[in-house]
């Protein structure tokens, strides 16, 4: 009786968690009139994406969004691993200290630092600028945390064997461990995008410019501008979801084997 309960528990929670996705989807393709009616809608349409993309600059919204994502996810990959290999590997006074204190920044949340870092950016001449939403969101405790516990179940045997054909750390780290952390790279490569791609908070707070607004920015203004045009709103939303379903997807498999070979339960 317990087998079959945790199934049909299993599917009831995916429906109530699908469901309002669902909903937002059917509703975007409704007319103006009947966003608010359950059911299926008397009509469909397509105005409602057509003229968020052609009449809202939605696909600016969605550079810029790309471009942050991309280029954070690219750039804290490089520099997470070399930071795990480094304290998963190397013997060095203090490792245990700034591991301790690497982890400890995970207690402190982005409003928390949310005023030092802005003024830290605007001495560094980071206000509006791709640089001023890229350089803060590369670092991420996380990132090297599940790094380095991927690199403690690397056997010690293949670094000792590129250690006989002369590899100094930087080409063990380059032609050893980072071939074989494909999976995890790949797995931390949809975290991270899809947690740049949903940023709101700083965004908000580092930039002015119109031409710098991400998607998420862009969809919160429309709330204020097209306030009582639900039909426009859920269109942008649902435009906004479409890259992270699609990286989701392509990356769930990768997401769930590092996991588990990192001992996360």
């Amino acid at each position: 009786m317990r087998i079959r309960f945790f199934p049909i528990l299993a599917h009831v929670l995916a429906i109530i968690a699908v469901a309002p996705l669902i909903w937002i989807l059917i509703s975007a393709l409704k007319p103006a009139e009947d966003v608010f009616n359950f059911g299926w809608p008397s009509t469909w349409t397509l105005d409602n994406l057509q003229y968020v993309l052609l009449k809202i600059p939605m696909p600016r919204f969605m550079l810029n969004s790309a471009i942050v994502s991309v280029t954070v996810t690219v750039i804290a990959l490089f520099f997470h691993s070399m930071a795990a290999y480094a304290l998963a590997r190397l013997r060095f006074p203090g490792r245990g200290i700034i591991f301790s204190g690497i982890m400890s920044t995970l207690l402190v949340s982005l409003p928390v630092i949310l005023v030092p870092l802005f003024l830290v950016a605007k001495q560094l001449g980071l206000l509006d600028s791709y640089a001023g939403l890229i350089v803060p969101s590369i670092f991420h405790a996380f990132g090297i945390f599940l790094l380095r516990q991927y690199y403690l179940n690397i056997p010690r045997e293949l670094e000792e064997a590129a250690d006989l054909d002369g590899c100094g750390y930087w080409r063990r780290y380059w032609s050893v461990i980072l071939p074989l952390s494909r999976p995890v790279l790949a797995s931390l490569s949809v975290l991270f995008f899809l947690a740049n791609w949903n940023a709101f908070l700083w965004p908000l707070t580092i930039t002015r410019n119109p031409d710098l607004r991400v998607i998420q920015l862009g969809v919160s203004g429309m709330q204020g501008q097209y306030a009582s045009a639900w039909n426009l709103i859920l269109a942008a939303a649902v435009i906004a979801a479409i890259p992270t379903v699609v990286v989701f997807v392509a990356g769930q498999r990768r997401l769930v084997d590092a996991m588990k070979t990192t001992g996360l339960k």
